[in-house]
């Protein structure tokens, strides 16, 4: 039995198909878990509350803990400790391995310009400091508790019908419903974003290799220098629609913020948006022999999808 806990979100959908590949036994975990597959066993659990992630995970062999919380910090800062702490205790208790979707706040300022795993450990912001406990956590069940698990890390993601993926929501949803695309405080940044199907498929990879435990996986992502110029010059050009964008520039994000809890919420990330932002696969494209999805099949991708669901 291998065992997803988020299995509503983005990821988690798209992770119950690639795992028929290695099992018959898929176990979909959330507070309304709906199957993906026909024969998905399913949970309903709060994953704040320990003895609904014990049962959850009872009788896996591998837990994939992929849950996305509302992007708000009072959420953050109370449930994700909760629930990693949970889901730490569950899997050392019915000794389970562990497979971690993380992304990249807890990197150091300075390194977003070229992350990789090795990359230090430094968050300038609030929320970074929260994912940072969630490794401490973690990191301290796998040195002193025996706890078997590794870390899938991801860059901004995208993909076709992706709710929750950035480039999604501020370019590519708007490109195909005609109007403008908007973009976050510098057009002419690089910024690496990782293709949902993609992510999906490397970590129901890493989760049955036994070897990739123990380590820092950043997952498959095009190593293409992309601006957000490009990325919107790219998507207009295919809708055949006028090139052109809405600069989200901190200030606007600023004011914008006393209306808006989500948005307000952006304002410290802005560091991401504001140098170049790369994200380096290499250490897994190697090992695994993977070609990330290319940026214009992969935007070409959620542009059709975006027209079939018209």
């Amino acid at each position: 039995m291998q065992t997803i806990l988020g299995a509503g979100g983005d990821i988690g959908r798209l992770l119950a198909k690639e795992l028929k590949k290695y099992t018959s036994k898929i176990r979909l975990v959330s507070r309304q878990p709906t199957t993906v597959n026909a024969d998905d066993v399913l949970i309903a659990a709060d994953l704040q509350d320990a003895d609904s992630v014990d049962r959850a995970v009872q009788g896996s062999t591998i837990v994939y803990l992929t849950v996305g919380l509302p992007y708000d910090l009072r959420v953050w800062e109370t449930a994700w400790p909760t629930i990693m702490q949970h889901v730490v205790d569950a899997c050392i208790k019915h000794n389970c391995k562990l497979v971690f979707f993380d992304n990249v706040y807890m990197y150091d300022e300075r390194a977003i310009a070229h992350m990789t795993e090795e990359s230090p450990i430094n968050p300038p912001s609030k929320k970074g400091r929260v994912r940072t406990k969630n490794l401490d956590i973690l990191q301290n069940a796998m040195q002193n508790r025996g706890l078997k698990a590794l870390i899938a890390r991801s860059a901004d993601f995208y993909g076709p019908a992706s709710r929750n993926g950035i480039l999604n929501s501020l370019v590519l949803t708007n490109i195909a419903a005609g109007k403008t695309a908007n973009w976050q405080a510098d057009l002419d940044k690089i910024h690496s974003f990782t293709y949902t199907p993609d992510a999906a498929r490397a970590t129901a990879l890493l989760g049955n290799t036994d070897s990739a435990y123990d380590q820092v996986w950043h997952l498959p992502t095009s190593a293409e220098r992309w601006t957000g110029r490009e990325f919107i010059a790219y998507a207009t050009k295919i809708k055949q629609v006028k090139n052109k964008a809405f600069v989200l520039r901190p200030f606007l994000l600023v004011l914008a913020g006393l209306f808006n809890r989500t948005i307000k919420e952006l304002v410290e990330m802005q560091y991401q948006n504001k140098a170049d932002y790369f994200f380096d696969s290499s250490k897994f494209n190697k090992t695994f022999d993977f070609e990330p999805t290319s940026y214009a099949d992969g935007i070409k991708s959620v542009l059709q999808a975006s027209t079939k669901s018209e």
